[in-house]
């Protein structure tokens, strides 16, 4: 009986050896897919992924870097050219003064002035300094402010100031102040000007700009549109701002 099993087990191995050549031979084609062709494939699907990713790339910067930038300018120019371009403003001669977005600077006291401003409105270092109420900086800075306030209106007391011409704003650009920080102005430039205070007090209500929708904000005067308005007023031929 041992013998048979070791010849049937003889048997057996030689049939599975002469079975699996005989498939190698007839589909050699078997090997290779498993060996060779791997790799092709491989090779075949990082080339797409990296086609796509630079197809894709070419195209959004067409579209972000290109075409978005053009179609939202063009719509900006035929829909808001006055907003697009800056809001500049110009005086009565034609020629740009600034823009009512940013604030600046009025030496001479004819003019209404505008906010105290950290950076002395230089627009590449918009900020303030952030002081803490309790700050020794902070109160001696707003004290100075109410030193150059009397200093050049000396027929207003202290307490009709309202707090913004004597406080900082945040950006140091601010191109408005509260219609009352331009009422208390009137006697000083009426004086520097010879325009009567009544018609002054007009012209500031003309100024006047309401809450945005309504709702939002507070009334506010843009400084530099108000004094546009003021030079066209002067009796006086205008000092130099």
């Amino acid at each position: 009986m041992s013998g048979f099993y070791r010849m049937s087990g003889r048997r057996f191995a030689a049939h599975e050896k002469s079975g699996s050549a005989g498939r190698d031979n007839n589909n050699p084609a078997v090997t290779r897919t498993g060996s060779e062709g791997q790799p092709e494939r491989q090779e075949m699907r990082g080339s797409t992924v990296t086609g796509v990713a630079l197809r894709t790339s070419v195209l959004m910067i067409l579209l972000c870097g290109l075409a978005y930038p053009l179609v939202s300018t063009g719509v900006a120019q035929v829909l808001f050219p006055q907003q697009a371009n800056g809001s500049m403003l110009q005086n009565a001669e034609g020629r740009v003064v600034g823009s009512e977005l940013i604030g600046q600077s009025f030496a001479n006291p004819a003019f209404f002035q505008g906010r105290v401003s950290s950076v002395d409105y230089n627009g590449a270092g918009s900020g303030s300094s952030n002081y803490a109420p309790s700050n020794p900086a902070l109160i001696q800075r707003v004290k100075d402010s109410i030193a150059a306030w009397q200093k050049q209106n000396p027929d207003v007391p202290v307490s009709e100031v309202p707090v913004d011409l004597i406080t900082n704003s945040g950006s140091g650009l601010d191109p408005h102040i509260s219609p009352q920080a331009a009422q208390v102005q009137i006697p000083r430039i009426s004086s520097l000007t010879g325009i009567a205070q009544d018609q002054l007090k007009a012209l500031v209500e003309t100024q006047t700009e309401g809450r945005s929708a309504g709702v939002f904000g507070e009334p506010r005067v843009n400084v530099l549109k108000l004094n546009l308005a003021l030079e066209a007023q002067m009796k006086v031929a205008p000092a130099k701002r």
